[in-house]
């Protein structure tokens, strides 16, 4: 236990990641007792949640130690030495297989760190360990035919959500301040919003990413604002390999609080697509929009951009995406994929190339139904799915092939629109289990959506303690 800057008592894992900065500099703690503890707690839980892959202790500890001398000598790399993170499973690590969670992928190390790794690296951060995600990033789950199942720390019978399963649950028990995850229909967003977390998709390009893909993008999930504004600032420099990632720019990424005050702001709450919205979940954001509004925001409930026929679209095109995959691979290899995975993957067979292209043109249409929602409003207020949680076991809430993105229609528009979206905590349900809210900016309102998040951690209200590890 150490005393920090606040005057409050916290654990060294439970310290954000600016707290962690502080100490350093006041020399209070060194980054080499921070990962002993991050270790040790880790240790606790993760028989629990099984969040880690690729754990990497003696090489952890060798980055602190460097960190530590670097931080003795008065010459931190900043802004992030010795400050510890975790990597999802399908972002590269030099010298480390990517199996994307899935048995069925070959287990070949990575000839390069990708660029949001190489970026933390050289800003000092100390990767302890990769963490794990369900096959092919194709699911909201933490169930994988590769890694062990991953829990939710808040309710060990519940699913953290995915793809980026993994970062969620470690960022909720504790495992350090930053996690880095990936977003191509609300894989950083729905772990962060089932896990109590903050999780941000950013603007497309703005964190260079390889390989890259339409929709796709890296962003950090973190326990509070300010730590995922200071791994952006990391994160957003630039890499010239991915070719698809916005022009360098001078961002000041310290997150201040953003007046809501006679911003336009949009409520969607029913959709018309998807799983009915349960009860707690719509209460929630209904809380968060009336905070807003009482902050002197104007809220208008606002209808959804996403219709059936883009949805639907889009599955077929996500199908057809992966089908081309598999088929590469031998009927052994396949075989080895997670069956639900398999069984929605190959009904791309009976698609025509027609189908598939129309299935693409899904995302056209939602980049231009998102610009004309956005010449009214500053910012948009929804849920970030539709239900409370469920079980750990399922591969999605509804947990059927034929019906897989039915959870996913409050986050997957923002991807297609290349919209800049954030999850926040927004409160819980009766049970104490946390639901997020999620703010949604104009494109490349990167700093705009977290200080909106900043704002909300202010107006929310206290929050719940994080979970504490099973007793023996």
């Amino acid at each position: 236990m150490h005393k920090v800057a606040q005057e409050a008592v916290t654990s060294l894992h439970d310290l954000s990641a600016v707290d962690l900065i502080a100490g350093y500099r006041a020399k209070q703690f060194s980054p080499s007792e921070v990962l002993e503890d991050v270790l040790a707690h880790a240790a606790v839980w993760e028989p629990h949640i099984r969040a880690l892959y690729l754990f990497d202790p003696d090489g952890a500890r060798a980055s602190a130690k460097t960190s530590t001398e670097r931080w003795q000598k008065g010459e931190p790399k900043n802004p992030l030495d010795g400050v510890p993170v975790t990597i999802k499973d399908n972002i590269a690590t030099k010298g480390q297989p990517v199996p994307l969670g899935a048995a069925s992928v070959k287990l070949v190390p990575a000839a390069a760190d990708a660029p949001p790794v190489a970026r933390l690296r050289e800003a000092g951060a100390v990767i302890f360990s990769k963490t794990t995600m369900p096959d092919y990033g194709m699911l909201s789950s933490g169930l994988s035919s590769f890694h062990p199942l991953t829990r939710n720390p808040w309710d060990l019978t519940k699913n953290p959500g995915g793809s980026s399963a993994g970062a969620g649950a470690a960022g909720a028990a504790g495992y350090g301040p930053l996690h880095l995850g990936t977003d191509i229909g609300g894989s950083v967003r729905l772990p962060a919003g089932w896990c109590g977390l903050v999780g941000l998709k950013p603007s497309f390009g703005r964190v260079p990413i390889d390989p890259p893909y339409v929709g796709r993008a890296a962003g950090p999930i973190t326990r509070t604002v300010d730590d995922a504004a200071l791994m952006m600032s990391v994160l957003s420099k630039p890499d010239r390999r991915d070719g698809m990632s916005l022009p360098p720019d001078a961002i000041n990424w310290k997150a201040h609080e953003k007046s809501p005050r006679k911003l336009r702001i949009g409520l969607m709450l029913d959709l018309g697509v998807g799983q009915p919205l349960e009860k707690p979940v719509r209460e929630v954001a209904m809380k968060a929009a009336k905070a807003f509004e009482a902050a002197g925001a104007v809220v208008t409930e606002v209808d959804s951009i996403l219709t059936r026929e883009m949805l639907d679209g889009l599955d077929n095109f996500w199908r057809a995406r992966l089908w081309d995959d598999l088929v590469k691979l031998t009927p052994a290899e396949r075989g080895k994929a997670l069956p639900y995975i398999y069984r929605w993957a190959e009904r791309a067979e009976k698609l025509s190339g027609v189908d598939v292209i129309r299935g693409f043109n899904a995302t056209m249409a939602i980049r231009a139904s998102a610009a004309k929602l956005f010449c009214d409003l500053d910012y948009v207020i929804s849920p970030v799915s539709p239900v409370v949680n469920f079980p750990a076991e399922f591969a999605a809430p509804i947990n059927d092939p034929e019906q897989p993105f039915e959870h996913v229609c409050y986050t997957l528009p923002w991807n297609m629109s290349e919209n800049p979206a954030i999850v926040i905590n927004g409160g819980y349900d009766s049970k104490g289990f946390p639901i997020g809210v999620q703010i949604v900016g104009r494109r490349f309102d990167d700093l705009g959506v977290l200080g909106m998040a900043k704002a909300f951690e202010g107006l929310r209200g206290p929050r719940k303690p994080w979970p504490s590890p099973p007793k023996k």
